[in-house]
């Protein structure tokens, strides 16, 4: 493969790229990361988590699957998930952000995220991270999507509707391929994972022509 691009992005930041398409973006962590595309041509056209899962008819989405456009257009194509197995990528979260941390801690609800509620809330977050990996587009915030969370096993129950925090996270880092079926604007954020029993982690963000 031919590397086009290859970032080391720090815990709890952001990234964002474009990329060709045919063009294979590469996530590699053992951390959640909150994933975000949209039409170079239209960034009006982006990522939609409804139709995705409503297309697919999946709740969770792995190797083959592909992710939809706001406007019904295939957006990438999952070609190599190395967590197919082992956990889900969440399709059902949005983006943590510092005011949901600020909330949670006013309403007694840290203990959510697996470490009682005396842990430490950082002042920003996913939603964040994106506006930052976004600032060289025309994105305007309310304009960022609901992510693609990759690694973000969540527990569903399929009786109550029930969703938990899961500790499921990749032991060591792996990666997930996707391919892209338009030229795009890609942006996401290495999460602070508050729920992780280490917390957030740095993540790779590679693109390669195969």
């Amino acid at each position: 493969m031919k590397i086009i691009t290859e970032d080391h992005v720090p815990a709890n930041s952001g990234w964002g790229r474009e990329m060709a398409k045919g063009q294979v973006l590469r996530f590699t962590a053992r951390t959640i990361i909150d994933f975000v595309c949209f039409n170079q041509h239209n960034l009006k056209d982006r990522l939609d988590q409804a139709r995705t899962k409503v297309y697919n008819m999946k709740l969770w989405i792995s190797t083959g699957d592909v992710l939809y456009s706001k406007f019904n257009n295939p957006m990438m194509t999952i070609i190599e998930d190395q967590f197919a197995g082992k956990g889900y990528h969440d399709l059902q979260y949005g983006t943590c952000s510092g005011p949901r941390f600020a909330r949670a801690k006013e309403e007694g609800r840290l203990n959510q995220y697996n470490h009682g509620d005396d842990i430490p809330i950082p002042d920003h977050g996913c939603w964040e991270n994106l506006q930052a990996g976004l600032k060289g587009w025309d994105v305007a915030p309310e304009e960022i999507p609901s992510p693609l969370n990759v690694f973000q096993h969540v527990d569903i129950d399929t009786t109550s509707g029930d969703i938990k925090h899961s500790l499921n996270r990749p032991p060591e880092p792996i990666y997930v391929d996707f391919r892209a079926e338009m030229d795009l604007v890609v942006a996401a954020s290495a999460c602070p994972d508050l729920a992780a029993p280490d917390f957030g982690q740095p993540i790779v963000a590679t693109i390669y022509e195969p």
